[in-house]
Formats: structure tokens, C-alpha cells, sequence
């Protein structure tokens, strides 16, 4: 096991290939930085076999430009929850190959958290509870033998039929690949309609200038919510909030452009890489 304390990209390149490390893990913001401290060149660390990421969703265009870089290692996505023992899906290197190699299908699953583990079952439900066909969005509920569905002082949360509610939003694809959209708590609902953050955080990602972006929903007399865009830019760059929402529409529907863009040096973000949209949300309405 090697240990780095404080993590730089150009550090954990040099210490994977000095101690040449066979197996690592990264959540999102470090891959993008390896990402970015390669700067379109091929990692030189022969030893490394495999990387492991997860814990938040990682923008399609770093994982790819991840791929390109590392392409002699095996990456592996996982989803999972305390509740359910940690990982219950997986898209493993074989995916990931696939996407590089061209497969358009298996690019377009990138942005999945891969298939269900051996034992466990997932549905996506609706509204009124009932399970929803593939490729339609809703509630992902799981089912298995790992899964824990009790809290102390609250009992089962666990419906009659042993399944449990994950509170995350998603679809499965026909394959039964997931796809996973976020927190039912982070969707924006904007003049009635239901925004999942993620669809546009995957656009603006694609934008040159925007190195991080996080999208969330502020009260608004008119619409119910508004849209804000928070970025962090390139290193360099100085991104036009108007650009960034024209390039934004030029993609997405108007009603999911956003309708604010501001700028900010960093995102707050757990040890874990998950994003703190409520500590976003009070800094804006503040």
C-alpha cells in the first residue's frame, strides 16, 4: 500500500511510477488533474494495471481524455451506497476498452455506472411507484442480500417487496447498464419542469474554457427556480458568461440553459469528491 498525504497530479504520477504501483484509486477532481498535468500526453507508468474512480460522476470528456492517456490500464467505475455494502454496479475495463477502441454504443455508456452486480436487482421507478422501461428516467431502487435497508431509530425503509429506495435518479439502459443522474434532492424544478443538474454539467464540461462546473437551482419568484452555472475556468482562461450560456443553448434546450453563469477559484467538495451543492446553494442565496 502506498500512501500519498498530499496529493498533487504530478506527485501521484511520480510516485505510481517510482513505486510502480499496480492498482489506484482517484475520485473525480484528482483524475482531472492527472488529466490536466498531462496535458494530452501518454502517462509513462508501466506498472499501473488498473484505475478506480468514483465516488461523484466524472465529466465524459475527462474520462475519455483519461483513456487515451492511461491506455495500457484497465479503468473500473462502481456505484454504491453505505446502505448497500458499498458496490453494486460496475463498468468494467472491458467498457472502457470498447469506448476507446470506438464502439460508439460503449462511448455513450461512459457516462454509465455499468451493470449490476451478481445478486442484486435494480429497478427505476415513477412517480406512482411503478417500474419504468428502459431508457426513462426515475427513483433507482436495488434489491439483494447486501443491501441494508434499516436505521436506527427509524426501522425498515425497505418496501413490501424487500426493495429499497436509493433516493438517487436514473434510467437503465436496454442492456441494463445504469445510468445515474444525481440526488432526487439536486433536481432544479424550473417552470414545472424537472432539470437533472448533470445534463448540463456534461455540456458545459465540453466548453474550453470551463474546467469545473457545478449547476444548481436558486429560488425564483418567476420561474419557481433559476438555473446558475457555478465555474471554475482553465488555468489562463477568462470565459464570457454569455459564451458559456450560448454555447450551453446550442446544446440543450432553452429552457435548461442556465440562466446565470458565475465564477468562482474552486468548488467545495467532500474528501470523497462529492460536491456540495447545499454549501453552493446557501453562498448564492446568501
Amino acid at each position: 500500500m502506498t500512501y500519498l498525504p498530499d496529493f498533487t497530479a504530478r506527485g501521484w504520477l511520480d510516485l505510481v511510477r517510482a513505486d510502480e504501483v499496480t492498482h489506484a484509486m482517484v475520485e473525480p477532481t484528482m483524475l482531472a488533474r492527472i488529466v490536466a498535468e498531462l496535458d494530452g500526453r501518454r502517462a509513462d507508468v508501466p506498472s499501473l494495471r488498473s484505475i478506480a474512480y468514483g465516488g461523484a460522476r466524472v465529466p465524459p470528456a475527462v474520462l475519455r481524455a483519461a483513456i487515451e492517456a492511461f491506455p495500457e490500464t484497465g479503468f473500473v467505475n462502481a456505484y454504491g451506497l453505505t446502505e448497500t455494502s458499498s458496490m453494486i454496479a460496475v463498468l468494467g475495463p472491458e467498457d472502457h476498452r470498447a469506448a476507446l477502441a470506438g464502439d460508439t454504443v460503449a462511448v455513450a455508456r461512459l457516462g454509465s455506472a455499468g451493470r449490476m452486480v451478481p445478486g442484486m436487482e435494480c429497478e427505476v421507478r415513477g412517480p406512482d411507484g411503478e417500474p419504468l422501461s428502459p431508457g426513462k428516467a426515475g427513483e433507482i431502487w436495488v434489491r439483494g442480500p447486501q443491501v441494508s435497508g434499516e436505521y436506527r431509530g427509524t426501522g425498515s425503509v425497505l418496501d413490501p417487496g424487500g426493495w429499497f429506495p436509493t433516493r438517487d435518479l436514473g434510467h437503465l439502459d436496454h442492456d441494463g447498464y445504469l445510468f445515474v443522474h444525481g440526488r432526487a434532492d439536486d433536481t432544479i424544478i424550473r417552470g414545472g419542469e424537472n432539470i437533472a443538474p448533470a445534463e448540463i454539467e456534461d455540456v458545459l464540461a465540453d466548453h474550453p474554457a470551463v474546467g469545473q462546473a457545478a449547476v444548481l437551482g436558486v429560488p425564483d419568484e418567476e420561474w419557481g427556480e433559476r438555473i446558475v452555472a457555478v465555474i471554475v475556468p482553465v488555468p489562463g482562461s477568462a470565459p464570457d458568461p454569455e459564451d458559456v450560456r450560448a454555447f450551453a443553448r446550442a446544446r440543450l434546450r432553452s429552457s435548461r440553459t442556465p440562466d446565470e453563469v458565475v465564477f468562482r477559484g474552486e468548488l467545495p467538495y467532500t474528501a470523497t469528491g462529492k460536491l456540495l451543492r447545499r454549501e453552493l446553494a446557501r453562498e448564492l442565496a446568501g
